[in-house]
């Protein structure tokens, strides 16, 4: 009774410092305690050029295609999972446009950029200190595997204001001119499945059967008589499809993708957090200091329970079935078989909601005093209906609680 006795008055005081702080806290993620450019990585793909370097992998280095799909493999991330984007908003900004779109392909916690014609570029998340991003030399066709080092120009934009100063994962929405360039923006400094459909996709194909009538992809802007005008482009019309692993960009993808670096962002944010409190406070946390973190907690709890969910068209989504094989593959089941990873794809993304992600290495490592307080905020919803947590009904709130209890094994002993 104590404990939810701390949890109630950390919730008063949450509330103060959330209405008090119309601004969010910014860290230096380079000085102490941080120390992101001295940290040694422990993300998937550092574990991976360890077994390169120890001849345990070895990549095709025979064509760019080649390596891609090598590395692909060797960090279990799908093929299917390509999305492809022509808006020039990367470090290979000069050569991608809608006639040469990236491809992006990712897994839960690694993300891997390719661009006909450049360097590849990946970005993996480290459970300490967030995603680390990485950038190769050029190929030479047949010869060694190319030299890898962390990208430091990246922070521009993966650590500026679109992820609140520290280094996150960014889907911009733009129109974009044909060569690429930007003229308008739909949507700024967000990331999340809360972002409604119409204003996403800007400067990205979309393909498949996704029944979203006013979305922004397959579209570029071009100026006459003073106004912008704009143009339909067809997914692989403009360029030749061969140069890209696949002809598609698949509603699901984006939609999943969208969904996993709105949580890695605000989990990466909720760990400088409490990081940065303790070292402020020399390791003890006041109750000013866990009323902030209880306060993000429950924004937090918000998202990884889908509180804000857009809506999806009246028809629902119909994924990409190489995809849905892809993704499911290694879902975590109750012992009725149900999972996380089950999709809905009707009326919403999953059938249960309550994010995957929470199986992450990022989340498991995450700080006790941080995962303590989403647990039981996540408690708290899913013990009773609560008109800010009305989208969960009853049957569904308890099949939540099933699959946790049976499938994670960090839960407090009070959670179970």
């Amino acid at each position: 009774m104590r404990f939810l006795n701390v949890f109630l008055l950390l919730s008063l005081l949450g509330a103060s410092v959330m209405a008090a702080e119309s601004a969010y806290r910014v860290m230096d993620f380079r000085a102490a305690p941080h120390n992101y450019n001295e940290h040694v990585p422990k993300d998937r793909f550092a574990m991976l050029l360890k077994q390169i370097d120890k001849g345990e992998f070895q990549p095709d280095t025979s064509s760019d295609q080649a390596l891609l799909r090598s590395l692909l493999q060797g960090l279990k991330v799908p093929v299917s999972s390509q999305m492809l984007l022509f808006s020039a908003s990367s470090l290979q900004s000069e050569i991608i446009n809608p006639r040469n779109p990236r491809a992006l392909f990712f897994n839960e916690d690694t993300y891997v950029g390719y661009v006909p014609g450049g360097v590849l570029e990946i970005a993996a998340a480290d459970p300490e200190v967030g995603p680390i991003f990485y950038v190769f030399d050029r190929l030479q066709p047949g010869g060694p595997f190319p030299r890898v080092q962390r990208g430091t120009k990246c922070f521009n934009c993966h650590g500026g204001t679109a992820t609140k100063r520290l280094p996150g994962l960014i889907a911009e929405s733009l129109l974009v001119s044909q060569a690429g360039s930007s003229l308008e923006t739909y949507r700024r400094d967000e990331q999340g499945h809360q972002i409604p459909l119409e204003n996403r996709f800007g400067g990205w194909h979309l393909t498949g059967k996704h029944h979203i009538i006013s979305h922004k992809a397959n579209v570029i802007g071009f100026a006459r008589n003073g106004k912008i005008e704009k143009m339909e482009v067809v997914p692989g019309q403009s360029w030749d499809t061969a140069k890209h692993l696949l002809p598609t960009s698949d509603i699901l993808p984006h939609l999943v993708h969208e969904h996993q670096i709105g949580f890695e962002n605000r989990l990466v944010r909720g760990i400088y957090i409490v990081r940065q409190l303790k070292h402020d406070r020399q390791g003890m946390l006041g109750l000013a200091e866990q009323a902030e973190i209880d306060a993000w907690a429950q924004d937090f709890a918000r998202y990884v329970l889908f509180a804000d969910e857009a809506k999806f068209p009246r028809e629902g989504i119909q994924g990409d079935p190489d995809y849905v094989r892809d993704f499911l593959e290694g879902r975590r089941a109750s012992k009725r078989g149900l999972s996380l990873k089950d999709l809905d794809l009707k009326t919403r993304l999953f059938k249960h909601r309550c994010s995957f992600m929470l199986y992450t290495d990022t989340w498991e490592h995450a700080p006790k005093e941080l995962k303590d307080r989403v647990y039981y905020r996540m408690a708290e919803a899913l013990r009773d209906a609560q008109p800010s947590m009305s989208h969960l009904a009853t049957e569904e709130r308890r099949v939540i609680r099933e699959i946790l209890k049976e499938t994670l094994h960090d839960l407090p002993a009070w959670w179970r």
